[in-house]
């Protein structure tokens, strides 16, 4: 992962709940029931977590950086 100050564990579950939404916008996707349930909890992990509540992550800029990293991941620049 490129260097951050975004904990990991927060971009994996950004780069997740991304992924689980583009599973369930596909035209006939299977499990619904189960995507729909990872991604109610990826967004509960997500709103939770504890990153938000430092100084750091007060900030739009720290939710700006944490797309800005996982879109860099989607176009297969970074892994986080």
């Amino acid at each position: 992962m490129a260097h951050s100050t975004l904990p990991d564990d927060l971009a994996q579950a950004q780069y997740d709940w991304g992924r689980t939404c583009t599973a369930l916008a596909a035209a006939h996707p299977r499990g619904t029931t189960a995507l729909r349930r990872r991604l109610l909890h990826l967004s509960s992990r997500l709103f939770w977590h504890p990153f938000w509540s430092i100084p750091a992550g007060h900030s739009t800029a720290a939710r700006a950086a944490l797309s800005q990293l996982v879109r860099a991941h989607a176009q297969g620049r970074d892994a986080p």
